[in-house]
């Protein structure tokens, strides 16, 4: 669950001995034991050692580079863990098209179900807020959106009701807002470069949490690149990206409302930069980073296993459940279901 952001500009990692040494202008300013570490994840001008590559590789701690802004660049990980047989079991589910509907229906569930939840929760805390009846509307409109995903029998018909139920929920996100709506509004969801404040948070934790399924996913055996719900294309994790949708909503958007709505950060962290996009300082990184690993830490009630987990282990979970149906020892992807 460890996992080690290293955001500072010029910064080298280096193997010593049994540990990760951090050093900037050959100064160590950080040493951490490689058995305490899931994963390092690097921003910017971070560069890493051969050697401290195939220490990681041969531990099995993830080691992913990013631009300063978030934006994915590079994973290196080591010898493919799992054996072939789940792989290939995999490629046959992806092939068949009532395999493959089955998966991204139960995934799209579970998103439209926590983006209900999310809304159901808002209206329950804040029932004198504005937006009541919008949320109220949407609340319904996601309701009957999942007995539509419910019955959908083909890949298409699915993801039209997931685009469908993601208009729905985004048109009342900004209600869910509540400090400083001035610097902080949510107009709609954009990216590549996001436009607006917290559009740049979103997109941000919506890359930390898509490498940490990532990283679950390869764990535990699975190809990250062949989805069910994603469309394969070159370089994207599409399952990552799948077992994120059912996730987020629980996981990084009620990180970035809980920031902002709690004034951890502030309008100052954010600039425009020539083309148009909105990026965070430094400092505002690191709280988002910090804020995300403590949440981590935080425990749930799983609702399959009925025990509780830290939401840090949620992506490994999932990732051993649809391992697992994919073997053939479940008669269905139980994905997870915020209550």
């Amino acid at each position: 669950m460890n996992t080690l952001y290293v955001t500072t500009q010029g910064a080298y990692l280096a193997k010593d001995g049994e540990a990760v040494s951090v050093r900037v202008e050959q100064e160590t300013k950080l040493r951490v034991p490689i058995h305490t570490l899931g994963a390092i994840v690097c921003f910017g001008q971070v560069s890493c050692s051969p050697f401290l590559m195939g220490l990681c590789g041969e531990r099995g701690v993830a080691l992913a580079f990013l631009t300063e802004n978030g934006h994915f660049l590079a994973r290196v990980h080591g010898p493919v863990q799992g054996n072939v047989l789940l792989r290939r079991a995999q490629y046959r589910q992806a092939d068949n098209e009532e395999n493959t509907a089955a998966i991204a229906r139960a995934v799209v569930l579970a998103k439209v179900a926590n983006c209900r939840t999310v809304l159901q929760r808002a209206l329950r805390d804040k029932a004198e807020a504005g937006g009541v009846e919008e949320m109220e509307r949407a609340v319904r409109r996601l309701g009957r959106l999942l007995e539509d995903v419910s019955r959908a029998t083909t890949v298409d018909a699915v993801r039209g009701h997931e685009g469908d139920a993601a208009r729905v929920y985004f048109s009342v996100f900004d209600h869910l807002i509540t400090g400083a709506k001035e610097e902080f509004f949510f107009r709609g969801r954009n990216r590549r470069p996001p436009l607006d404040n917290v559009n740049a948070l979103l997109s941000f934790a919506y890359t930390l949490l898509t490498h940490d399924v990532t990283a679950a996913l390869e764990a535990v055996g699975l190809d990250p690149a062949v989805g069910y719900l994603h469309r394969d294309r070159p370089g994207r994790p599409s399952l990552g990206l799948d077992i994120l949708e059912e996730l987020r909503p629980v996981i990084a958007d009620r990180l970035v409302l809980s920031l902002i709505n709690r004034r951890q950060v502030r309008s100052s962290g954010f600039r425009k930069t020539e083309s148009g996009g909105v990026v965070m300082d430094d400092a505002t990184r690191k709280e988002v980073l910090v804020a995300y690993q403590t949440r981590k830490q935080e425990e749930i009630q799983h609702p399959f296993l009925g025990e509780r987990v830290a939401y840090g282990l949620v992506p490994h979970v999932q990732a051993l459940l649809l391992a697992r149906f994919i073997r053939g020892d479940l008669d269905g992807y139980p994905s997870f279901l915020w209550k």
